[in-house]
């Protein structure tokens, strides 16, 4: 049981959401945000945030925060590590 205040749970969800950008704009070839990345680069960079996403979204006291999209970013980094 995770004991977080309703403070941290914003904290954390607002990191998650950041994490999210990451993901996103690494995958966005029209974004310059990671375009200095090799291949192999960026598949750790979205590794780490797809990490942590995982490890904060299984945490048990999430209230009514939406969670759809860490999960569509958790699919596009597993795809995109897996490719």
């Amino acid at each position: 049981m995770t004991d977080r205040t309703a403070d941290q749970i914003a904290q954390d969800y607002s990191a998650m959401l950041g994490s999210v950008s990451v993901i996103t704009n690494v995958l966005d070839d029209d974004n310059d945000f990671g375009n200095d990345m090799t291949t192999d680069e960026k598949k750790e960079r979205v590794g780490r945030s797809m990490g942590y996403l995982v490890h904060m979204k299984a945490l048990s006291d999430w209230g009514s925060e939406s969670m759809t999209s860490v999960d569509g970013a958790i699919t596009a980094a597993t795809d995109f590590i897996a490719a």
